[in-house]
């Protein structure tokens, strides 16, 4: 019968945690070790200064801060061969984030399996996967796809990719890994809430906390040893995301910067977006809950709003600022309130807080690492070209508005090469051109848009 080691009882009695014992009598002892697994492996030291601090009044943004500077989009020749040159040398990795389910979309399954493809129906998934085959069939080298999950999508995610032949990858290029988990607290008390009997209530620590995750679990090691120098980031749910983007690599390598950043220019003041600014010569970025309605509204003399850089949430880092990162014991937390339902072990029962928010969960943010970087740079990218994405079951970034968003690409880029659609729904899959100018180059002569179509 597995009990409580008496170095944990103490720990748990230091920090007035005791009280997620009580019913461990009637745990069946598989639970029980398990539990203890769990239990020992939470620092609750760190835990109560996390919940110190979010009690602590935070202003949410720098105290000074002005307009991010940023580069213009089109890439010169030479920046484009360096680019070029980096992936024909197996030099950068892709690192996308899908630890995220499709709850918002009323679909229960992780996001990157839902279907957006406007002719072919084809998944987030299968699109990412596709760019990231193209990629090394065009530069001759395999390109490490890093698939970070979490533990709702870990399972089936994997499940999906092999189901699916990998969609032509080789499997020893794509490494899952999962993003960590933090408990979560009551924020009354501080005390951590339970799911259930011996079990704690967790939550995703963040899309910050991919970096963390890439150490621990020796993703980064691996990348090393590969001689990867770069790592590509960007979310699934965006598909018109260009992996890799050359010209986007090359002026990162050629700049020896640290971290890179595209840009989308904000044009409504209300848009929900988080904004890149400087601050103490740094870049850094303001959510959008947190930046000021009247610096949100100024404009500049062409009209322009003054802070507009928006982030689209697509970076560059070197593979040796994250190890520096982690090394230097990773990115902040901080603090978010919301309501959780918790099982209450007195009583037996599950308590539903309603919408009062009862809890404090704790999240890394990615863009904190930004301000850390020595060399930096932000390069603004069209959001027609690569910024569309899937949040909502309805109305803004919907799978509606996804789909129309990659046809209207995908038909400009047949445009382009004198094609006109007619109005007929088309979509230009990534094993047959990655961009406008291959497209061109593989269409077969005489060829025309008669009705929906599927380039394959």
């Amino acid at each position: 019968m597995t009990e409580i080691p008496a170095g944990l009882l103490d720990r748990l009695r230091e920090h007035g945690q005791e009280h997620v014992l009580v019913g461990w009598d009637r745990l069946p002892d598989d639970r029980r070790r398990e539990f203890v697994a769990t239990l020992s492996g939470i620092d609750f030291e760190e835990l109560a200064r996390l919940v110190a601090s979010a009690r602590e009044p935070s202003a949410g943004r720098p105290e000074r801060f002005e307009p991010l500077p940023v580069s213009g989009g089109v890439a010169s020749p030479e920046e484009r061969a360096v680019g070029e040159a980096t992936l024909a040398r197996g030099a950068v990795a892709v690192l996308m984030v899908a630890g995220g389910q499709g709850s918002r979309l009323g679909f229960d399954k992780p996001k990157g399996m839902y279907p957006v493809g406007p002719v072919s129906g084809a998944s987030l998934f299968q699109i990412h996967a596709e760019k990231v085959v193209a990629l090394s069939r065009r530069y001759g080298k395999p390109v490490p796809f890093l698939v970070m999950t979490s533990p709702a999508t870990d399972a089936p995610t994997r499940e999906f990719f092999e189901a699916n032949g990998y969609f032509g990858i080789d499997p020893a290029d794509i490494i899952f890994f999962r993003q960590g988990m933090m408990p979560t607290v009551c924020a009354r008390t501080g005390r951590l809430l339970l799911e259930g009997p011996g079990r704690l209530y967790f939550s995703p620590n963040g899309h910050g906390g991919t970096l963390t995750a890439l150490a621990e679990q020796g993703v980064l090691a691996t990348l090393r040893e590969r001689g990867i120098e770069h790592v590509f980031y960007f979310q699934v749910d965006n598909p018109l995301v260009k992996l890799c983007d050359p010209g986007f690599l090359g002026r990162h390598v050629a700049t020896r910067s640290e971290t890179s950043s595209k840009v989308v220019f904000k044009t409504r003041p209300e848009e929900k977006v988080g904004v890149f600014v400087t601050t103490r010569g740094r870049c850094a970025l303001i959510e959008y809950s947190d930046l000021p309605a009247e610096l949100a509204r100024q404009r500049d003399a062409d009209g322009a709003l003054r802070f507009r850089a928006g982030n689209p949430a697509i970076h560059l880092f070197a593979r040796e600022f994250l190890e520096r990162i982690t090394a230097e014991g990773g990115l902040p937390y901080h603090a978010a309130r919301k309501a959780v339902p918790y099982f209450e072990p007195l009583t037996g029962e599950v308590i539903d807080p309603g919408q009062e928010p009862n809890a404090l969960k704790f999240e890394r943010f990615i863009f904190d690492a930004l301000p850390r970087a020595d060399r930096w740079l932000a390069v603004e990218t069209r959001r027609e070209e690569e910024f569309c994405p899937l949040k909502n079951a309805s109305g803004p970034d919907s799978p509606e508005t996804v789909r129309a968003g990659l046809g209207r690409l995908f038909a400009t880029w047949l445009e382009e090469a004198g094609i006109p659609t007619n109005g007929h729904p088309v979509e230009v899959s990534p094993l047959f051109a990655l961009d406008a100018d291959e497209l061109k180059q593989k269409l077969p002569r005489g060829f025309q848009v008669t009705g929906p179509t599927l380039l394959r």
